[in-house]
């Protein structure tokens, strides 16, 4: 059957979750520790293509609770033009995240920033025997959430999940708090099913728009990239505001814009979505504020990013089937991107 790995990896994320979060747990203490020793002024976030996504959203999170200068970027970005990034060596922490911890880039970027002085390495990671964790100061591991498929949708959810507790701990927030997100995760998986599949088998919508600001920014961009390596489709993303500067003249019958409303910003991010439906876009939305798909109302802002994920992911993996593809085996892909490093 054409994307049973896929499936299967979606359908049961919420335990490796719960997972994730035991392993944090046991790493909390040496994480407090290094905090305290190094007192960073600037965070790094790197990774390539899903976990490139998965540091927008981790910087802008850990940023939002410390205050500590975070950023995200390529892994490539680091390695080849690290002047634009770092400022003191000495001073900046580096959280490197590979589902794999094998992928080129990003430990020859690691490989660089050790060799510049870089004050720390830490990494989220689903393979903790990996080179990338064996070049770590700390690991923060999600074994249980490895993946038969190419594309990630497990591991990315609870790897953002560890970046989620990792902000939230930092910052001395009750970090326990996203327990709460398994039970949340499985509703929402069973309840949005039907309506993801539904959206994905309209063959009148040829393009499908992800928006996201803040913390969501990241997610929406996962969700488009999702959307073009399983199925396909041409997808993009963008900021809410944004999309009126210019993309907004792709919003027709043809397309689907899908909002990640946010729990702060979301009265300026419903009116952008009401312009584009009066254009003729088909909107949809995620929203704590309820909503096509409603999401938990009590939870603290930090907490939820990884609740857009199932939906969006799910949205992906019908559009695929709808189009005769497997999505465990997306064209031209495969699970990690291997290099020459001597061209570095």
């Amino acid at each position: 059957m054409n994307g049973q790995h896929t499936y299967q990896e979606i359908m049961t994320q919420p335990a490796a979750w719960e997972d994730a979060l035991a392993a944090f747990a046991e790493v909390a203490e040496a994480l407090a520790s290094s905090w305290q020793t190094l007192k960073p002024n600037q965070v790094i976030f790197i990774g390539c293509g899903s976990t490139y996504y998965l540091s927008l959203t981790a910087a802008a999170l850990l940023q939002q609770a410390t205050g500590i200068a975070s950023r995200a970027c390529a892994a490539s970005e680091l390695l080849l033009f690290s002047e634009t990034l770092v400022v003191d060596p000495a001073k900046t922490l580096l959280v490197a995240i590979s589902r794999s911890g094998t992928t080129t880039e990003t430990l020859t970027a690691v490989s660089r920033f050790q060799q510049q002085g870089g004050a720390a390495v830490w990494t989220i990671t689903c393979y903790p025997d990996s080179p990338l964790a064996q070049m770590a100061d700390i690991v923060l591991p999600t074994v249980a959430a490895q993946e038969e498929s190419v594309a990630q949708t497990r591991s990315f959810a609870s790897m953002l999940i560890m970046a989620q507790a990792l902000a939230a701990y930092l910052s001395g927030q009750a970090w326990e708090q996203l327990h709460d997100l398994v039970a949340y995760g499985r509703t929402l998986i069973n309840q949005t099913a039907p309506i993801m599949q539904q959206l994905a088998e309209r063959q009148d919508l040829v393009r499908f728009t992800f928006l996201g600001s803040g913390p969501q920014n990241g997610i929406a961009h996962e969700a488009m990239l999702k959307m073009t390596e399983m199925s396909l489709t041409v997808a993009n993303a963008f900021h809410f505001l944004e999309y009126r500067h210019g993309p907004m003249s792709m919003a027709n019958a043809e397309a689907a814009i899908i909002g990640l409303l946010s729990p702060t910003a979301a009265d300026h991010e419903k009116q952008v979505l009401a312009e584009m439906a009066a254009n003729g876009a088909t909107t949809l939305t995620l929203s704590p504020e309820g909503g096509d798909i409603a999401l938990p109302t009590n939870l603290p802002v930090w907490a939820y990013p990884v609740l857009y994920l199932p939906p969006l992911q799910l949205l992906g993996y019908y559009r695929a089937l709808s189009k005769g593809l497997d999505p465990d085996n997306p064209r031209n892909l495969t699970a990690v991107v291997t290099l020459d490093t001597a061209a570095f």
